[in-house]
């Protein structure tokens, strides 16, 4: 049995329809850039995070970098972030002209460690970016709680986990700036590049629809140097026609991950591939369901030859990436982000996954294990 590691046309099919007219709409009004669609998009997703402010991006990565620059991060500023995370996270810092300061994450959770975070503080830490890594919160309220009182803004990386929970609340909420993407493997995925940022603070979002759009308001007057990450008309709609099974989805996802362990545990493996950790107080939405295990090469190989599809994020954390040789880490230096770059590989996961194919994947495992 084949098993693909994300199958966007079974989600394609059924809304073939409805995401075509949907297109067809932007094309006959001719309306690309702004406009009723992005202002629909924003206004709908407001709603389902929960927040006042919600600011269409081109880009996840256009996120992070616009959400730095609204709180002026530039040379000599430190930004706190994982080491264990998509490179944007890092990366976005760096183009700012700005120094990550790297920590390690927790194995259970492969999010940032609180303590360690709380620690890297120091009196040039502008930002502290906490990670949302693939589908749930990190332990945020540690780092808020030092972030505050030392005027610290911190920006949520929400990527991989729009409509995830911490105690509660909407991610993206509890920060300055909450940063999302749509990239198309995401929980809430577009036909292409897109993102979003969110924030509860009407005047880091009044400078965020200005950064996301050359500084300019109104047409051809300029406040501040912004960039052009305005998210196009047609990735709106496309996301508008989404927006509404999302919840189903990811209530999908969730349903898959709960599968998964009984079917580890029946197979006998509990005690062999480490399971994903929900954290209490988290919700967890399962963008990726990433195990650990020994082996971990040798058994991505194994599943690929019978026909099941995986993914190993992340290969190489930052500290030990050639871009970032000038920090001055080398190996050894964060040892759980090494760790869960060595055993950690990621599994079909998707709402349309079926029992046969979830079944199909544990045997796989169970063989190349126990034989």
């Amino acid at each position: 049995m084949t098993v693909p590691l994300l199958d966007l046309k079974a989600q394609y099919g059924p809304l073939r329809q409805a995401l075509l007219d949907a297109i067809t709409g932007v094309c006959d009004s001719q309306r690309f850039i702004g406009g009723p669609e992005v202002e629909g998009l924003e206004r709908e997703l407001a709603a389902y995070l929960e927040t006042p402010h919600a600011i269409g991006m081109s880009s996840g990565t256009d996120a992070l970098v616009a959400a730095l620059m609204a709180i002026n991060v530039g040379p000599g500023d430190e930004v706190i972030t994982p080491t264990y995370s998509f490179f944007a996270t890092a990366g976005s810092v760096v183009r700012l002209g700005a120094k990550p300061v790297l920590v390690d994450v927790d194995l259970d959770t492969f999010n940032l460690n609180a303590a360690a975070t709380v620690a890297a503080i120091t009196p040039r830490t502008k930002a502290i970016i906490p990670v949302h890594l693939f589908g749930q919160s990190a332990d945020l309220a540690p780092i808020l709680a030092a972030a505050a009182p030392r005027g610290i803004h911190v920006i949520e990386d929400a990527a991989q986990a729009i409509g995830a929970r911490y105690n509660g609340r909407a991610v993206g909420n509890w920060g300055a700036i909450g940063c999302f993407s749509f990239f198309p493997s995401k929980n809430l995925g577009g036909f292409g590049d897109g993102g979003l940022v969110t924030s509860t603070d009407k005047d880091l979002a009044h400078r965020l629809r200005l950064i996301r759009n050359h500084g300019m308001e109104p047409k051809y007057f300029h406040h501040l140097v912004g960039a052009n990450f305005r998210i196009d008309a047609l990735q709106a709609a496309v996301l508008r026609v989404k927006l509404p099974h999302l919840e189903a989805w990811s209530a999908a996802r969730r349903r898959n991950a709960a599968r998964y362990r009984a079917l580890f545990a029946d197979a006998g493996l509990q005690d062999i591939v480490a399971m994903p950790v929900e954290a209490p107080g988290r919700t967890h939405i399962y963008n990726q369901f990433v195990i650990r295990g020994e082996q971990r090469d040798k058994l991505r190989a194994h599943l690929d030859a019978a026909g099941i599809g995986t993914e190993v994020y992340y290969p190489v954390p930052f500290h030990l990436q050639e871009c970032f040789a000038d920090l001055g880490h080398a190996a050894g230096a964060f040892p759980v982000a090494e760790r869960a770059a060595n055993e950690s590989l990621a599994l079909p996961i998707y709402p349309e996954l079926t029992e046969a194919q979830q079944a199909a994947v544990v045997g796989a495992i169970r063989t190349f294990y126990r034989g």
